[in-house]
């Protein structure tokens, strides 16, 4: 499947193609970039004192892989048809995870506008969801993989605690524009950037909002209140690569640092954010490199 992901993401294209599956009656997604491998289940070894959303670690090749329960996470049924049900092997935050699924049915390639930030209103606490994807014949759930992945292990999450340890400097004028869909990660962004002594932050839930106000600046000749900006990559209506494209094909903007903060920024996909012009690519959640990087561009 790394190779089938070349033709997406070169220039920005606001496009992803999206592995379709099922868990009980419900139809979900996953972005193929987080997918490394679809695989058989494998024989699973318990583990001691696991997370209840946990089965197991499986051994693939040389490594042991957790295998994540993704019908507990939903608090869906069990599997009817075991004979059907797929690992979807993934890579996130620097670590590999399986997730146990149902059954897997054909990928989708589509833009970015074609996702809907889900309404308040079918949202909890608890939501793992991030978008929802509008197909001709039935809509689907784009599913927040980290966030169940830092509920299961909150370490693999945001530290405030790790940025305590950086030197006193005086950081409080420095304006930031930050763009970031999970409201989870913005309110832990906010945390942690506050305490590192940034506190001209500026919020987007998605890179098309990010975009809206950076060409009114424009407009109005005030790109002076941005000193730098910070992306994520997956984001409903306009995606981090699409965002930063645009921002470094605009005349008054392009001189502006954009750091692209994300998940998905493994080996293989590192040269997508060179191309569109990323100053820095940084993996979640290494918020030390990131408020260091951030030091290096704002002096």
């Amino acid at each position: 499947m790394n190779g089938h992901t070349d033709i997406l993401l070169d220039s920005g294209t606001n496009e992803l193609e999206v592995v379709m599956f099922k868990v009980a009656n419900g139809t979900f997604g996953i972005n193929v970039l987080k997918v490394r491998e679809i695989i058989n289940p494998l024989p699973i070894t318990a583990t001691p004192n696991a997370h209840r959303h946990v089965e197991g670690v499986i051994r693939l090749r040389q490594e042991v892989i957790p295998v994540v329960d993704l019908a507990q996470v939903l608090n869906l049924s069990p599997s009817n048809e075991p004979d059907q049900d797929k690992l979807i092997v993934a890579e996130l935050n620097k670590m590999k995870v399986a997730f146990h699924v149902h059954s897997v049915s054909r990928i989708h390639r589509i833009s970015w506008e074609q996702i809907e930030k889900p309404s308040e209103l079918s949202l909890n606490a608890e939501s793992h969801t991030i978008g929802i994807v509008k197909l001709e014949s039935e809509m689907s759930l784009l599913l927040d993989f980290e966030k169940i992945v830092v509920d299961i292990n909150p370490k693999t999450g945001l530290s405030v605690e790790q940025v305590k340890n950086l030197g006193p400097r005086d950081r409080s004028e420095k304006r930031i524009v930050i763009a970031e869909d999970s409201a989870v990660l913005r309110k832990l962004l906010q945390d942690t950037l506050t305490e590192a002594g940034y506190e001209r932050l500026s919020f987007f839930e998605n890179g098309k909002a990010a975009w809206d106000y950076l060409e009114g600046l424009v407009k109005e000749d005030q790109t002076f209140k941005v000193d730098l900006i910070i992306t994520d990559i997956e984001m409903p209506q306009m995606d981090g690569h699409h965002l930063t494209l645009r921002i470094k094909q605009e005349e008054h903007l392009k001189q502006i640092p954009v750091i692209i903060f994300s998940s998905l920024i493994t080996t293989d996909l590192y040269h997508k954010g060179e191309k569109v012009g990323a100053d820095k690519q940084i993996s979640k959640p290494e918020i030390v490199e990131l408020v260091e990087t951030i030091d290096s561009f704002v002096r």
